[in-house]
């Protein structure tokens, strides 16, 4: 064989292999498309909402949240019901008890119009799937719970996001900001005060006014089988703060996802936020916030204390605005146009 054949064919092989890896590059960055479609475990069409509204909800429902897709996602751990529509930069919402996705109805479609904004379901809640609690309740903790969201976000084609998370969904956030944040551009916290510092600081008024921490935080089965024992409407609508301004189709929403299944996935939640939750978030009570914050809470008709912003400086060392609103548990609800004012304004990109 001469030189010249021995150099063609040694460049022929060098030619090949790059093929070989171009070929494996181009596999690679299809991967995140094929993964996303077999991510969706169902997606409901507009005739669902008529023909299986045990599932899916109402077409009036549907109609709170134009535009959006409405889709089961599997993570490595559960199914997740999510919402998500508009364009724009990516925003996630995450909702609290006794609540869903819905929550948000109030201001989603009009975030939907500058935001990609994404609407799930915690594990346990609403139409997601109820895991099986793990070992201590792992898989009810905050720190699991995050990682739903992020696959989630990753699914859609988001390493990062905006987050604003209410009640539950704020001590998801929170977790989430410190386990990653790397993932978090910037983040809205709604009425909440971090779990350890509740846990650590509680009162008479405190245990009178949030019994439903300590009941729903009881071995299993019995707040379950208290709370089965009546209906879902009237455990809803007689613990109180159900904001006046609540469309009827928001709450029948709420009530018909408040089935037994639900039910367990809320006293989960509440179970590992008195131990497993409160461990972790013990081990890190020195670890600061470092995501750009904006903290907003109701002032229950009084006038506000300095109890968020004391607390809240303690615990994020980049906190941009922290104000009160004159409103109950669900601002986002009571007052939307002024949530939706302070979103405008601290979402930029």
């Amino acid at each position: 064989m001469t030189s010249q054949s021995k150099s063609q064919r040694e460049i022929s092989r060098r030619d090949l292999m790059r093929v070989a890896a171009a070929g494996a590059a181009a596999a690679s960055i299809a991967a995140p498309a094929s993964a996303q479609t077999t991510a969706v475990a169902g997606e409901a069409s507009s005739a669902d909402y008529q023909r299986d509204p045990t599932r899916w909800g109402s077409a009036a429902v549907a109609a709170l949240f134009p535009g959006f897709k409405h889709v089961d996602m599997r993570t490595k751990g559960a199914v997740i019901r999510v919402r998500h529509g508009g364009s724009g930069p990516p925003l996630l919402l995450l909702h609290g008890y006794p609540n869903n996705h819905v929550l948000w109805h109030a201001v989603a479609a009009k975030l939907a119009q500058r935001y990609h904004v994404v609407c799930p379901d915690l594990r346990g809640y609403g139409d997601s799937s109820l895991p099986e609690p793990g070992e201590r309740l792992i898989n009810y903790s905050h720190r699991v719970m995050a990682e739903d969201m992020i696959e989630v976000m990753e699914q859609l084609g988001h390493q990062r996001f905006y987050l604003i998370g209410h009640d539950r969904g704020a001590r998801v956030s929170h977790r989430m900001s410190l386990d990653h944040p790397e993932r978090l551009m910037k983040l809205c916290l709604l009425d909440m005060l971090p779990t350890y510092y509740v846990w650590t600081n509680t009162t008479r008024e405190w245990a009178l006014g949030t019994w439903h921490w300590a009941f729903l935080a009881q071995p299993e089965p019995f707040p379950q089988t208290m709370i089965d024992a009546v209906t879902p409407e009237w455990f809803l609508t007689n613990r109180g703060g159900i904001p006046r301004q609540r469309p009827k189709i928001v709450m029948d929403e709420f009530i018909r996802c408040f089935t037994p299944k639900t039910v367990s996935g809320c006293c989960r939640d509440y179970r590992a936020g008195a131990t497993i939750n409160f461990e972790m978030d013990a081990a890190d009570k020195d670890k600061q916030i470092t995501t750009p914050l904006l903290v907003l809470w109701g002032t229950r008709g009084t006038a506000p204390t300095d109890e968020y912003p004391t607390v809240w400086r303690k615990f994020a060392r980049n906190l941009v605005t922290i104000e009160p609103l004159a409103t109950g548990h669900y601002i986002q609800e009571e007052m939307p146009e002024q949530c939706l004012d302070h979103f405008f304004k601290f979402f930029v990109a």
